[in-house]
């Protein structure tokens, strides 16, 4: 194996084992409430989690944009500026979770009215939960910054440490507080939200073990007003605010295709809902490994970029589609052999596994089409070519809305699933034709 595979794997195997973790939050809470004899509490615990998965999907650009200039950065060896854009984006972070515990109950209502719950019971219930978590905030975003600044100094395995003792932390708490304590609801709230302050104390800990001798770059005395203006230069800010400024436009349009997918099939009844809940599980599953990818190319290219080393960064993106490449013939391979028996495990209703057989070739398909926009969102956002990115998510958008406006009245289901993967092939033939004038011109 040669040098530049081996700097991907290292970045990008951690990075998976990370995604992997990244549900068990969901489903350990759903699991602890889910033996306590009421539906209600499952069902808050989903209403309540989805709530905050939106938001804080919504601002996933502090890590994204982070991890992108920050790779940069190092990849000229300007460790000022490392430690700046670090500050940076912990600063940010921390003035929005102030502002979302600030703006909690608009927040809950705003919420609770896009996505009304089945019951009152329900309804104060996911309440409860959101009112606790919220007070989260300021270290799950935190956590995006430091998140995404370890991996623009090419560090992968602190994000792998801080998502286990996350999990570790929440299962043992949630556990303590409910069936110790006797508390419900609150209990795994309660859990959740000592895990991610936990998550965030692991981080700084792990930012003082691996690059403590980088304090000689901060500004002494730290909290003054002249540290406060070198951090907010205008000219930095103005950088850091218009790369993040796409990403979040780009992440809307995500969200908005995302959740029509999902109230699209719902309009056509419980058995086709099912039945693209347990499809999109094979999206989900590639996207985790695909997104370890992704997060390599963004590390490396960003790195290469900023050091002006053309060739390390164009042998860079050959490796990566190799490595896509691979992963997308044995990912069709899988899916061709045992998709059958992954469903059967999933779920053991014969209606929806005999309906699911109509839809999963799309599925098959997967892969092939969404490939090279992981790779290229990856490659992208290292290079902080984010108006490429929103561009591309943008027309992909626009496609797949418009194709299922235009096919679902004959196609039904098959026209959901058509738009979904032309939506995919879109963004990464997109990217593929903007990339010498987004990304290449930026290492020539």
């Amino acid at each position: 194996m040669n040098e530049r595979n081996r700097q991907i794997l290292r970045i990008a195997l951690p990075s998976i084992i990370s995604n992997i973790t990244v549900p068990l939050l969901g489903l350990v809470d759903v699991a602890i409430v889910g033996h306590l004899g009421a539906a209600s509490y499952i069902g808050a615990i989903a209403v309540g989690g989805m709530l905050f998965n939106i938001i804080y999907w919504l601002f996933a650009f502090l890590r994204m944009g982070t991890g992108g200039m920050t790779s940069q950065a190092y990849g000229r060896r300007d460790f000022p500026e490392v430690i700046r854009l670090l500050l940076r984006a912990l600063l940010i972070g921390l003035l929005l979770g102030i502002s979302f515990i600030l703006l909690q109950y608009p927040l809950c209502q705003v919420a609770l009215t896009l996505i009304a719950p089945p019951t009152a019971e329900v309804e104060a219930l996911t309440r409860t939960y959101f009112h606790i978590c919220i007070y989260g905030a300021p270290a799950m975003l935190g956590l995006y910054g430091l998140t995404g600044w370890f991996i623009g100094m090419q560090n992968s395995r602190s994000p792998m440490w801080i998502a286990i003792v996350q999990n570790v932390t929440n299962i043992l708490c949630s556990l303590l507080l409910v069936y110790g304590l006797g508390m419900k609801v609150e209990g795994v709230a309660l859990g959740t939200l000592i895990a991610q302050y936990a998550g965030f104390l692991t981080a700084l800990l792990l930012f003082l073990r691996y690059y403590g001798r980088l304090g000689r770059y901060l500004p002494k005395p730290l909290l003054t007003m002249q540290t406060l203006r070198s951090v907010c230069h205008r000219q930095a800010m103005s950088r850091f605010f218009s790369v993040n400024r796409d990403i979040f436009l780009r992440t809307l349009c995500l969200v908005a295709v995302t959740l029509f997918f999902t109230s699209a099939g719902a309009a056509q009844g419980e058995i086709i809902l099912a039945v693209n809940t347990l499809l999109m599980q094979l999206f989900t599953l590639y996207s985790y490994i695909m997104d370890g990818f992704a997060f390599a190319g963004e590390a490396l290219s960003g790195r290469f970029i900023g050091a002006r080393h053309a060739e390390a960064f164009h042998s860079t993106v050959r490796h990566l589609f190799g490595w896509g490449l691979v992963m997308t013939i044995l990912f069709t391979l899988t899916y061709a052999l045992g998709g059958s028996a992954f469903l059967r495990l999933l779920t053991s209703e014969e209606a929806v596994i005999a309906a699911a057989a109509t839809y999963f070739p799309w599925a098959l398909l997967i892969p092939v089409c969404g490939v090279a926009a992981f790779i290229w969102d990856g490659i992208y956002i290292g290079a902080t070519a984010t108006r490429g990115m929103l561009l591309s998510m943008a027309i992909a958008s626009a496609t797949f809305f418009l194709l299922y406006a235009t096919l679902h009245n004959s196609w039904g289901n098959h026209a959901l699933w058509f738009s979904f993967l032309a939506y995919l092939t879109q963004r990464g033939v997109v990217q593929t034709l903007l990339r010498r004038r987004m990304v290449y011109q930026k290492v020539a």
